[in-house]
């Protein structure tokens, strides 16, 4: 009997399949394959079962459930290569605890199936038009109730110029809201059939391809074209081991970072690209990496460093772990130090790795559960980083992903947004592209150049469109050379309003919600008149 209970809250099998090939057709369209054009139509699948299974909550809950594991196992499985690789965790144990959190993330689709199927029931066919309101909504709500919005739908777009331009208005979450459209307008021409119901999906599709691909909402950020106040960046992409180094090879891979940026100094200084004077800067760019830098309680390391810096006359933005006074732990920060070898600023990382850099769970809990890399203080302040007459904001490796960060940064006046990070640890795998995506976005969002350098790759300059130029190869051992200005100090209306479109379609969907209740209501008293 209980289980023919528990059975009967299952979707069909059919149904489930669908589900799945939506999950399989988003995974595709993806970094790692690269098929980016599914993304437009990814979810009909799932929309279709959805509105099959509609007569059961329990059922399309379900469904969404199924495509949310799918997705998130078979996007993020370069998750296990870590503990696999360097914990030594047997890979079933590790792709168990992998489908476990899937599990967890896959109930934020589940809880859109299930507010969708309500919708269609009460509301009727017209209700297949608010899948975009409540897929943006789920996503929104993945993002404050995880901190964590990795592979929302819009990031397949980053690589392909278009319709990413529309993250300088409303940010990846109207990217995102785009391509769901176009799965929901193809469901609802297919199931209302109707002339009224091809005009409309029509208008709405034309008016989407205008938008997308003959519109740019802001100009490129250009300042005049002049050596002064010209800021040469040197970025030092070293290919650091992620394990076992002995102090002789920290030794000569500490050297390598130097090698690697004289010898691009030096082909430079060849050209007649450097300028001796105040009227230009140099920055020498180290990554995030195992180096595990110490600036303030390294002393030799400071005199290794400041030799470096005045020996070529550049200042050297690195990262560090630097002392928090107030409390005898560590923060996880980018320490500037100038010409002169003395430090002159750094920036503390605000957005944490759960269980790499922290443990987010109350004490005492949180004082026995290990950590991959330590645990950190959370830096408070968004300072920037004066790069000769710019300043920039800094993103720590995860903090790509946090469009709040970056926009805070530009409101503050930032130029330039710099990404020091190490994706080593997670081998060759899709990770190296979808980590690039957030940079991508995090650049056209604000209209600004973001600087990214790796330690193992992608290290790479992206221009405020997003375009990616002068990109490194995965573990190779190289300097790449780009200038940067001063930025015009415009604001995108994203960087005016954030999130806007998000918290428009959380309030569409719960006005859709609560007409959905009244017409249910109305239904029940005309049938108690009956």
């Amino acid at each position: 009997m209980k289980f023919s209970a528990v059975k009967s809250g299952f979707p069909s099998a059919s149904n489930s399949l669908l589900a799945i090939l939506s999950a399989v057709l988003l995974i595709l369209a993806f970094p790692g394959f690269e098929w980016w054009f599914l993304a437009w139509f990814a979810l009909v699948p799932l929309f279709f079962a959805v509105e099959r299974e509609k007569e059961s909550f329990a059922k399309s809950f379900v469904l969404g459930w199924i495509f949310g594991v799918c997705f998130f196992f078979g996007s993020c499985w370069w998750l296990t290569h870590a503990p696999v690789t360097y914990a030594h965790v047997p890979s079933p144990i590790a792709y168990a605890l992998l489908f476990l959190a899937a599990s967890v993330v896959g109930l934020f689709p589940a809880i859109f199936s299930l507010v969708f199927a309500h919708l269609l029931k009460r509301l009727g066919g017209w209700a297949i038009l608010s899948a975009p309101f409540l897929w943006t909504a789920t996503e929104f709500l993945r993002f404050w109730a995880t901190g964590n919005n990795w592979n929302a739908i819009g990031y397949s777009r980053a690589f392909t110029y278009g319709i990413n331009q529309l993250a300088s208005v409303g940010g990846i979450y109207l990217v995102g809201f785009c391509l769901v459209s176009v799965s929901s307008l193809v469901v609802f021409i297919s199931t209302k059939q109707t002339k009224k119901s091809y005009i409309i999906a029509g208008i709405c599709l034309f008016l989407l391809v205008v938008v997308t691909n003959s519109f740019d909402f802001r100009s490129l950020n250009q300042p005049p074209n002049s050596r002064e106040n010209e800021i040469i960046i040197v970025a030092v992409q070293p290919n650091v081991p992620m394990g076992g180094l002995r102090y002789e090879d920290w030794q000569g891979l500490r050297e390598r970072h130097v090698r690697l940026a004289e010898d691009a100094l030096s082909e430079l200084a060849a050209k007649g690209q450097i300028i001796n004077g105040e009227k230009q800067k140099t920055i020498v760019v180290f990554p995030e990496s195992p180096m595990n830098f110490q600036y303030e309680q390294d002393r030799e390391f400071q005199e290794f460093l400041g030799e470096f810096a005045r020996k070529n006359n550049v200042s050297v933005l690195f990262n560090a772990a630097e002392p928090a006074n107030d409390s005898g732990g560590l923060y996880n920060s980018a320490v500037l130090v100038n010409e002169k070898g003395e430090k002159q600023t750094q920036y503390n990382k605000i957005h944490l790795v759960p269980f790499g850099e922290f443990v987010p769970l109350p004490e005492p809990l949180a004082s026995i559960v290990p950590t991959m890399v330590g645990n950190f203080q959370t830096g408070e302040s968004y300072n920037l980083i004066p790069l000769g007459s710019a300043k920039a904001g800094i993103m720590i490796c995860f903090e790509s992903h946090f469009p709040g960060l970056t926009r805070q940064f530009t409101l503050d006046g930032a130029d330039v947004l710099v990404e020091l990070t190490n994706d080593g640890y997670l081998g060759n795998t899709p990770v190296l592209r979808q980590h690039l995506a957030n940079a991508v976005f995090r650049a056209i969002e604000t209209n600004r150049p973001v600087v990214r350098v790796t330690n193992t790759g992608i290290t790479a300059f992206i221009n405020e469109r997003g375009e990616i130029l002068d990109a490194i190869a995965p573990f190779a051992q190289e300097a790449r050379v780009w200038t940067i200005k001063k930025s015009d100090a415009s604001r995108t209306f994203y960087v005016k309003y954030g999130d806007w479109l998000a918290w428009a379609c959380s309030g569409f969907s719960l006005i859709f919600l609560a007409l959905s209740f009244r017409k249910g209501k109305e239904i029940l008293t005309a049938d108690a008149r009956r």
